[in-house]
């Protein structure tokens, strides 16, 4: 039986729309080559599971909250004002991101999502990214991480960060090729009609 990886990606009032929707649908619409067979069950999680509020008025409503989600393999942490600006003293939020480090097997975050993970301390000695123009904050906030400027993602092996908004989906990208190979990446990038070389 071929492997499914469950995805959750965290959700918060005032998140980049696209900080989320961009790795829901990469990875949701990614399948065998058989055509059929998913290699992710995609989920959303937020701390409450109520609906959020996201950028510009989007509504959205989560699958699960902390107390009720499964176990993840991939983790999304995504960005956007609710992050840079309230997540990132939300103690509930970031202790939880610090534990689920401890369950998933890849931990990701999409532009300013990578403040969460660097306050969570998961990117301390590590090199990582986020969006540019919140890069000398980041680097004075959080100066024991190497940032790195002008790339689409860091990948440090079970942390993967990326720059800002659309580069969530390059991320994506890179994590099917990780763990499909370069043929499904191509294939589902083709299908979404997104100009992207997987090399």
């Amino acid at each position: 039986m071929k492997k499914q990886w469950s995805i959750g990606i965290f959700l918060f009032d005032e998140i980049e729309v696209l900080d989320f929707a961009g790795p829901f649908e990469v990875f949701s619409v990614t399948t065998y080559e058989d055509f059929t067979t998913r290699a992710f069950l995609v989920s959303t999680v937020s701390e409450t599971g109520e609906m959020i509020h996201a950028r510009n008025g989007l509504k959205v409503q989560p699958d699960y909250s902390f107390e009720n989600m499964p176990t993840f393999d991939i983790l999304v942490i995504p960005g956007g004002p609710g992050a840079r600006e309230t997540q990132i003293h939300n103690k509930r939020v970031i202790e939880w991101i610090a534990n689920q480090m401890n369950q998933v097997s890849i931990m990701t975050s999409v532009c300013t999502g990578a403040f969460l993970l660097a306050k969570a301390g998961l990117l301390d000695g590590k090199v990582a990214t986020t969006h540019w123009l919140s890069y000398d904050r980041f680097e004075s906030e959080f100066p024991v991480v190497t940032l790195k400027r002008n790339v689409k993602f860091v990948d440090q092996g079970n942390i993967v960060t990326s720059a800002g908004v659309s580069a969530g989906i390059n991320m994506s990208f890179h994590i099917v090729k990780r763990l499909l190979g370069k043929d499904i990446a191509s294939k589902t990038a083709r299908g979404m009609e997104y100009d992207i070389i997987i090399e």
